[in-house]
C-alpha cells in the first residue's frame, strides 16, 4: 500500500542515531517541522557500539586536536546536568608504563585535560600510589605509580531514545523500521519515498531540505540516491568491545597504555561485569555486517591482561559489540590517527533543494554538533530562532547531578514492594520517568507477567509505548541491558510477548 501526504515539513532527517535525533530535537525546539524516518531501531548502529564515555578523548592531545579536546571537555557537565540518570562522572586510573610514554608527558597531557574545558563539578587530576592504594590491587605489582582523573559515562543508547522522546514529545515525527528507497526533486521540494520494513508499506514525505545523518552509512545513502558518485568522505574505523565477569571490586576504570600506540579502557559494567576495549582498524563492507572479529577479541583481552594480574580470555566474554565509527577522511594514515571531528556539508545548486550530510562526530560533541546543523538549515530555509539545549533537561532528567540516591529513596517511599536492584536500574534508565512506568502499579501483582532478570511486563509495556522499542533486542541490549543476564528462552518468551502485543 502506498500513500501521499500534502504536508511539507521543513527537514527531513535520515538516520536515527545520536546525530540523527540531536538535530531532529534541536530544530523542533526552533519551531521547524521535522520528519526523522530510521531504518531499523533507534541506536541500532555506531551509536550503541562506543565506549560510553562523554570525554575530550585524552590521547587525542597527542594529534594536536585540542580544538576538538576543549569542545569536548566543555560538554561533559553539560550532558551530566541535562541527563544525570544516564550520565554519571567517572574516575580513570592510568597507570605508568616505564616502558611508553614518560611521567613528564602523561602529566602534561592531564594538566591540559584538567584546565582546557571549563571543568567546574569534576575532580582534579592527583598522582596515585598503586602499591598502597586499592586501585593497584588488580593490577601487577610492576606499576607503582599511577594518575587518576575524572571523565564521564553515559548510557549511549538511552542516550538516543531520549533524544528522539524529547524531539516527539515537542512535535516531531520519529518513524523506526522506515526505509528511504528513493529521493527525487520536484519543484524546489524533497520527494522522499520510504517504506516500512515490517509491513512493506510505502508512503512519500515532502520535505524542504533533507539531513543525511545516517552514520557509517552517509557514503552509501548519497551513491544510493544518485547524489554521489562513489567518494569516500568517511573512513569507517571498527571499534570493537568485550564484556567480562565484574574484575574488581572498586568503582573507578582503567585506561591502559599499549605497545602499539593505542590505549585500552577497562570499565565498570552494569555492576557485574567490566567492559574491555576498544579497537580501531579500518572497516570495508557494508556497516550492516559489521561484528567483532576473534582476533579483535584476543587483542583486547591481551592488552588488558598485559596490567591486570589475573589473565583475560577471549573465551570468558558474555558478550561482545562493535561499532562502525564514521570519522571524517583527512587522508591520516593511521586509523587512530583520524579526526574525531565532525564535518558539515550543503550539497545542491542555487535555488534547488538542499541536502546537509553529517561527516564523522563523536557522542560527547552531539549536541554542539546539532547547533551547527541547525544554523545551517536556518541559513538554507531563511529563518533564524534561538538556540535553546544548554541546559534543557532530557526526559527523566529533571533532578540534581548528584541525586540519584534522593530519587531513590522517593521511590522506594511510595512503591516499597519494589526490590532495590530494580529501583536503582530504573533511577539509572528512567530518572523521574521511573514515575511513568508506575503510574497504575500499587503491587508486584500489578507488574504483570515476568520474564527475567528484574524485567517485568510493566516496564515493557512502557517500552513499547513510550520508547519505540519493537523487538525483544530492542528491549533487552538498547534499553534495559538485561539480554546480559537472559538466556535464550527467557529472550524468547519475551519475544513472544511482545509480537502479541503488536499485533
Amino acid at each position: 500500500m502506498s500513500q501521499q501526504t500534502d504536508q511539507i515539513f521543513d527537514l527531513f532527517i535520515v538516520g536515527g542515531g545520536i546525530n540523527g535525533v540531536g538535530i531532529a530535537r534541536d530544530a523542533i525546539g526552533r519551531g521547524f517541522s521535522v520528519y526523522l524516518a530510521e531504518k531499523d531501531d533507534l541506536a541500532s548502529g555506531t551509536s550503541s557500539g562506543s565506549t560510553k564515555l562523554i570525554h575530550g578523548g585524552l590521547r587525542y592531545l597527542e594529534h594536536y586536536e585540542f580544538n576538538l579536546v576543549r569542545k569536548a571537555l566543555m560538554e561533559r557537565e553539560v550532558l551530566w546536568k541535562m541527563a544525570p540518570h544516564i550520565v554519571h562522572p567517572l574516575r580513570f586510573v592510568l597507570p605508568h608504563h616505564k616502558g611508553l610514554r614518560p611521567t613528564w608527558l602523561l602529566r602534561l597531557g592531564l594538566f591540559l585535560y584538567d584546565y582546557i574545558g571549563g571543568r567546574k563539578l569534576l575532580p582534579a587530576t592527583k598522582k596515585l600510589n598503586l602499591k598502597t592504594h586499592s586501585a593497584g590491587q588488580p593490577i601487577k605489582d610492576d606499576f607503582t605509580t599511577g594518575f587518576e582523573y575524572s571523565d564521564c559515562w553515559v548510557d549511549d543508547a538511552r542516550l538516543v531514545v531520549l533524544n528522539a522522546m524529547d524531539a516527539r514529545d515537542r512535535g516531531a515525527v520519529i518513524e523506526t523500521r522506515q526505509k528511504v528507497i528513493k529521493t527525487n526533486k520536484v519543484d524546489g521540494i524533497w520527494e522522499i519515498d520510504v517504506q516500512d520494513v515490517l509491513t512493506g508499506d510505502k508512503k512519500t514525505i515532502k520535505s524542504k531540505l533533507v539531513v543525511n545523518a545516517t552514520g557509517p552509512w552517509v557514503d552509501h545513502f548519497l551513491n544510493a540516491t544518485g547524489k554521489g558518485s562513489n567518494i569516500q568522505n568517511v573512513r569507517l574505523v571498527q571499534g570493537s568491545h568485550v564484556i567480562v565477569k565484574k574484575l574488581y571490586d572498586h568503582d573507578r576504570c582503567y585506561i591502559f597504555q599499549n605497545e602499539d600506540g593505542r590505549i585500552i579502557f577497562a570499565i565498570p559494567y552494569e555492576n557485574d561485569f567490566t567492559m574491555i576495549g576498544t579497537t580501531d582498524h579500518d572497516f570495508t563492507g557494508n556497516p550492516d555486517d559489521a561484528g567483532i572479529t576473534r582476533e579483535e577479541a584476543e587483542y583486547i583481552c591481551k592488552s588488558a591482561s598485559e596490567y591486570f594480574k589475573k589473565e583475560i580470555s577471549a573465551d570468558e566474554a558474555v558478550w561482545e559489540f562493535s561499532g562502525v565509527r564514521p570519522l571524517y577522511n583527512d587522508g591520516a594514515s593511521k586509523a587512530q590517527e583520524a579526526t574525531r571531528d565532525y564535518v558539515l556539508r550543503l550539497d545542491g545548486e542555487e535555488g534547488e533543494a538542499k541536502m546537509l550530510n553529517i561527516f564523522g562526530g563523536k557522542i560527547t560533541t552531539y549536541r554542539r554538533l546539532a547547533e551547527a546543523a541547525v544554523e545551517e538549515i536556518e541559513t538554507v530555509l531563511g529563518i533564524k530562532k534561538p538556540d535553546w539545549t544548554m541546559g534543557a533537561t532530557l526526559p527523566g532528567g529533571d533532578f540534581a547531578h548528584n541525586g540519584r540516591e534522593d530519587l531513590a529513596e522517593r521511590i522506594k517511599s511510595t512503591h516499597n514492594y519494589l526490590p532495590d536492584d530494580m529501583i536503582a536500574r530504573w533511577v539509572r534508565s528512567y530518572g523521574t520517568y521511573a514515575f511513568h512506568i508506575l503510574k497504575d502499579v500499587s503491587s508486584m501483582s500489578d507488574m504483570g507477567e515476568y520474564f527475567g532478570g528484574s524485567l517485568y511486563a510493566a516496564e515493557v509495556d512502557y517500552l513499547m509505548k513510550e520508547e519505540f522499542a519493537v523487538t525483544a533486542k530492542d528491549v533487552l541490549y538498547r534499553r534495559s541491558k538485561q539480554g546480559l543476564i537472559f538466556d535464550s528462552d527467557a529472550e524468547e518468551k519475551l519475544a513472544s510477548y511482545m509480537i502479541a502485543k503488536r499485533s
